[in-house]
């Protein structure tokens, strides 16, 4: 729906649209509520089950690993066997309510937003439209809401199992032990540390909530006018007052957290005095904590960088992945990482900012397509698939999407690219990539892999062996059986190095393998691999026969 260019043409327009608006705004009414109780019943009941059919497990795992682990000493796992009932409390809480909250979502916003988004194709009749509005939105709901559960369950048990296993394994480091000598310090800074920071915190939420409602509205109406952010669509534009409207409710819940968070800063000076072995650094951090959620804010709200408030030295070796919120990014503690590149883009260029969805399925498809081809090398087969769903291997949670990886960095750093080119020509960089902090810490340590193999600058052979080290997970066997020109370097430093970033890259897709859609997705990728393994022998199977006829 292009918009009009003339004053006239924007009257003409608003008051046309504006009838249009609340018809469709009542067909989305009635068709989330509609949809609701079915949405909210399928997703709460079969979390629900989820929850109560594997709860019993995570307690019985949780203290078998406990007890078996190497990674803590004997008082330790005392500690833990004690405590461990209160987070799986928790769990079931949150999962509850998170499951509850999400139903409501998903069964009366997704019926409700595509009522608006059918009405705004190009290309297709307005009667056509008209129709698809009254049904668009229930089925995909009911399926949302299937996926969801789906997504829960592989979440809670091949996700809690995958850590789990982490932790039964893990040996070659010292045990981390209890310093029992320490808890009475500790008990000491956990009952002062919110005392202090409760109040001073919740006073600085009061001081900055009304710069936050003020730049939110400054914020949604630039954008409204601009054409960008939230608004960037037609279909959107029409939900902007009552966005701009809605702003004070989410700066008040904003407020709410904010306030919250002031027990987990007051609470976090134990840890600080625990992991110091000092109950006078955990005084300190107290008296900082305020300052740290100061300069936290003021990142946050683009103000001075930066806070007028003492902020003590509570850690012998100062690092912004030791406070509760690092105020620093990667990006700031690696600045040569982008140092070629603009922080802010024009807005031509902030216009065709990536979607994180796009990204993810353009990743997923490319875990296809190589998986594809590795099985037609040889360097994969059936078999390591099948092993894969009993989870006897991690050729497709990892191999794979760990050679996509190589396979970007590498074509990146040929190509003189400043972020990432992906298979599809789509190049990511940190002007167009998807804002927020979640992927600051997806960002960020691909960045500094790449740079990092640019620094090593591999041979041909170096590369080879690269990708066949970070497919195999480092099985040596299998590293050695598939021969693809691959040569490991001569010099130890050297070789160590490279393993060394495939660890790293390994543990990254460990890492993004247990988040809540990757398990439904990797199976994709296993039944495109398969249906195109059948696809080849059925080809194959007919030039046989021609060729014998």
């Amino acid at each position: 729906m292009e918009l009009p260019k003339t004053v006239l043409g924007y009257i003409c327009y608003f008051i046309f649209f504006l009838p249009v608006f609340f018809v469709l705004f009542g067909i989305g009414f009635a068709k989330g509520l509609l949809m609701t109780p079915i949405v909210l019943s399928i997703v709460a009941v079969g979390d629900g089950l989820v929850i109560a059919g594997l709860s019993p497990v995570h307690l019985f795992w949780s203290f078998y690993c406990i007890l078996r682990t190497k990674k803590f000493g004997p008082y330790m796992k005392c500690l833990l066997i004690l405590i461990l009932p209160v987070p799986i409390l928790l769990w079931i809480a949150a999962g509850l309510i998170g499951s509850s909250l999400t139903g409501l979502v998903v069964g009366f916003g997704w019926p409700f937003v595509e009522t608006f988004r059918v009405i705004s194709k190009e290309g297709v009749p307005i009667c056509t439209r008209m129709k698809k509005s009254l049904t668009e939105g229930l089925g995909s709901s009911f399926k949302g809401a299937c996926t969801i559960v789906r997504d829960f369950k592989d979440f809670s048990f091949h996700s809690f199992f995958s850590i789990a296993d982490e932790v039964l394994k893990s040996k070659g480091e010292e045990p981390i032990e209890l310093k029992v000598a320490q808890l009475p310090g500790c008990i000491l800074v956990a009952c002062l540390g919110p005392l202090f920071d409760v109040p001073a915190i919740s006073l600085i939420t009061v001081y900055k909530a009304p710069v936050l409602l003020f730049k939110g509205w400054y914020r949604l109406i630039q954008d409204l006018i601009g054409r960008e952010g939230p608004f960037l669509e037609t279909m959107c534009v029409p939900f902007a007052g009552i966005w701009i409207f809605l702003w004070p409710i989410a700066v008040f819940l904003l407020f709410t957290g904010g306030v919250l968070s002031s027990f987990g800063f007051g609470f976090y000076a134990t840890v600080v005095a625990y992991q110091e072995a000092s109950t006078r650094r955990g005084l300190m951090y107290i008296i900082a904590a305020a300052s740290i959620y100061d300069e936290y804010t003021n990142d946050l709200l683009y103000l001075q960088e930066g806070s007028c408030l003492p902020r003590p030295k509570y850690r012998k070796q100062v690092g912004s992945s030791q406070s509760l919120f690092p105020v620093n990014s990667l990006r700031e503690q690696h600045g040569a990482v982008h140092s070629q590149e603009p922080l802010i883009g024009p807005p031509s260029v902030r216009t065709k900012t990536l979607q994180a969805v796009v990204i993810w399925d353009g990743f997923i498809k490319s875990c296809e397509d190589i998986g594809k081809e590795l099985l037609r090398d040889g360097a994969i087969g059936i078999a390591d698939l099948d092993a894969w769903k009993e989870s006897k291997n991690k050729i497709v949670n990892i191999g794979i999407p760990a050679y996509a990886f190589v396979e970007c960095f590498l074509c990146s750093i040929k190509n003189g690219s400043l972020g990432f080119l992906l298979r599809d020509n789509v190049e990511l960089t940190h002007v167009n990539r998807p804002e927020g902090r979640v992927f600051d810490w997806l960002y960020e340590p691909m960045c500094i892999m790449k740079e990092q193999i640019r620094n090593l600058d591999l041979t041909e052979s170096e590369e080879l062996y690269f990708y066949k080290y970070c497919l195999y997970s480092g099985d040596m066997s299998r590293i050695e059986s598939w021969t693809n020109g691959g040569v490991p370097p001569r010099d130890e430093i050297r070789r160590a190095q490279v393993e060394g970033i495939g660890r790293r890259l390994q543990g990254f897709c460990l890492t993004l393998s247990r988040l809540p859609t990757s398990r439904r997705r990797c199976l994709e990728v296993v039944k495109a691999i398969e249906q195109d393994a059948n696809n080849f022998r059925g080809s194959r199977h007919g030039d046989d026969i021609e060729a014998g006829a």
